[in-house]
């Protein structure tokens, strides 16, 4: 039975409570499961440097352009690694609603910078320019884009705190790449020979890159690699990634090919900076420090200490930090304080710890035990669609991936108790299509930009104790990239209780449906987030107005998914109590199992 509130009563008999209310199939075919291969990963531990994980295709060996002594200043173009760098399918393109994406962007600092509205006004390199519009088919720069390309042309250190999907990635490499393009001669390290029968180990050279991208995560380190290689192609810049989980053995030698860009992740480069033979950054010009909220609160600061003070031992003292982040909490700023220069640019990007309303967001009651049946109606109802289910256990990640398996649907499931060959395979599979639903605790909910990402879970809602309302926002980030729209569906009950004043505001100041269970927690008046953004580290105040929406008022947040999703109107699809679904040109998820 359903209360007042839209609340489920459970019946008498749990057994039958916890059996799926919703179809027995898919409306429509799933591609077929596919059986998880235990025999692939018996006896094969990724930490080891034995042959069995040396021969292993690790994701941070992944092709790339080479440099080539016979090269010019300006390389040829090679057709082939075209294909593989530029891959339609799976790149993420700017969506119908691009430009609709108009967020008010504040320069919080006192030194100002004059935006770019196209990529050709920014002054780049023409081999960057002819890589981001003939190959990556960026149309326009986003707005973090536009500030920050002309900020690090100008020389300027950069804090940018920036929503989800922003194109944060794109907005530091173009410029880096592009003031480096035409410098390598003078500024790179020696190279090893190009011959394709050298003996790396003993033939090879100390990477001293010139570029140092950080990041939390292993799987984010792999993103940011993968955007490199695309931005790298024709630079004569040569871009590595080195990370922990995998054997040191293949990264070492990957370095020893020469390393112009490396993306790491704190503790692998620590370990690697212990070894002078492999690796020094005297020759850093650029650090970029990407989730540094992430970062500062992972107990990453003696290791961040000292890579960042490495940055600053280079001969020129010409070196720029830069530093992107969802919000910019206190320790972020006593980093940037310490580090970086008096005059340096720093960006608001829409609110901190907002998002947006291209991503439709449906709240949905359903109590603990009735969570599997009410997650297997949702993935058979709707059409088959690329979907991220977050929990918040490892144990449960697995017990769920084995549960919708079972029940004939092509799952996986990614997890820090993962190997790490488990997690790229996993990671990868759900790229290709191979495994479209993938469930996953919050390892992936950092910055992994996949395409065609259309559906978020929450199958668990993020607890204070794992981030609260800010990694819900960074969850449902996952979908709606850049100007597409997606769907964000919420499992709330009693359990969820501490987020659901600041979900409420999230849910209002996106103009999406508010469900009759969160209607007590409307707010009255003007929306006012709690935030720890503002510059002087002392006492925070408890919260200030939201920024203006600015430009983003005039967005049509109700095309797509749903129709107009600030409505009270059924948009979506449910299911009753009697286990039959109903279609209803849209339907009402905010009803309860």
């Amino acid at each position: 039975m359903t209360n007042a509130l839209g609340k489920t009563s459970l019946p008498n008999d749990t057994a039958a409570a916890n059996q799926p209310a919703g179809p027995t199939k898919p409306k429509k075919e799933w591609v077929g499961r596919k059986a998880y291969d235990y025999e692939k990963y018996m006896n094969k531990p990724s930490g080891g440097t034995g042959a069995a994980d040396e021969s292993h295709a690790w994701a941070s060996n992944a092709p790339r352009y080479e440099w080539d002594g016979e090269f010019g200043d300006v390389p040829p173009v090679h057709a082939e690694l075209e294909k593989i760098l530029f891959q339609r399918e799976f790149a993420v393109k700017g969506g119908e609603n691009f430009s609709q994406l108009l967020v008010e962007v504040t320069q919080v600092s006192e030194v100002k910078v004059n935006p770019i509205k196209e990529f050709k006004d920014a002054g780049l390199h023409p081999v960057v320019l002819d890589t981001i519009t003939r190959l990556l088919e960026y149309d326009a720069p986003t707005p973090v884009q536009s500030y920050v390309i002309p900020a690090v042309i100008e020389g300027k250190d950069v804090i940018a705190c920036a929503q989800t999907g922003s194109g944060k990635t794109a907005a530091y490499l173009i410029p880096i790449l592009s003031k480096l393009m035409g410098k390598w001669k003078k500024l790179a390290a020696p190279r090893p020979p190009s011959s394709a029968h050298m003996d790396i180990k003993n033939s090879g050279v100390r990477a001293e890159p010139l570029v140092l991208v950080i990041a939390p995560s292993r799987e984010l380190a792999l993103q940011i690699f993968d955007e490199a290689r695309k931005l790298c192609y024709r630079t004569m810049l040569r871009p590595c990634c080195i990370y922990g989980g995998a054997p040191t053995g293949p990264q070492r030698e990957d370095l020893f090919k020469g390393c112009d860009l490396l993306v790491a992740t704190p503790g692998r480069l620590v370990d690697l900076m212990n070894q002078p033979r492999v690796i020094a950054l005297d020759r850093l010009k650029y650090t970029v420090i990407d989730e540094a909220d992430e970062l500062v609160q992972d107990d990453w600061e003696e290791s961040l200490g000292r890579i960042m003070a490495s940055g600053e031992s280079n001969a020129n003292e010409d070196h720029s930090f830069l530093m992107f982040s969802a919000t910019f909490p206190k320790n972020a700023r006593i980093l940037a304080n310490e580090y970086m220069s008096t005059d340096y640019v720093r960006l608001r990007v829409g609110r901190a710890g907002s998002t947006h309303r291209f991503i439709q967001q449906r709240v949905v009651w359903v109590e603990d035990n009735l969570k599997q049946g009410a997650l297997k109606d949702l993935l058979y109802t709707l059409p088959p669609a690329r979907t991220l289910i977050f929990v918040n256990s490892r144990r449960m990640a697995d017990l769920l991936d084995d549960f919708l398996y079972n029940s004939g649907l092509p799952s996986t499931s990614m997890h820090s108790d993962r190997t790490q060959r488990e997690r790229e395979d996993a990671l990868r599979n759900f790229r290709l299509g191979n495994t479209p639903i993938m469930v996953t605790t919050g390892v992936s909910a950092r910055g992994i930009d996949i395409a065609h990402v259309m559906h978020v879970v929450n199958y668990d809602m993020p607890s204070a104790m794992h981030g609260g309302i800010d990694e819900y926002v960074h969850r449902i980030g996952r979908t709606a990239r850049i100007g597409n729209r997606g769907m964000a569906t919420s499992f709330y009950n009693d359990r969820n209780d501490d987020i659901g004043d600041e979900l409420t505001k999230i849910l209002v100041e996106c103009h999406q449906q508010i469900p009759d269970f969160l209607q007590s927690k409307m707010p009255e008046g003007e929306l006012i987030f709690e935030h720890d953004d503002n510059d002087d580290d002392k006492e925070s105040p408890e919260g200030l107005p939201s920024a203006d929406a600015g430009p983003n008022a005039s967005a049509d947040a109700g095309a797509g998914f749903g129709g107009d999703s600030g409505s009270n109107g059924n948009d979506g699809w449910k299911a009753d109590g009697n286990g039959e679904d109903e279609e209803a040109g849209g339907a009402d998820l905010g009803g309860a199992w």
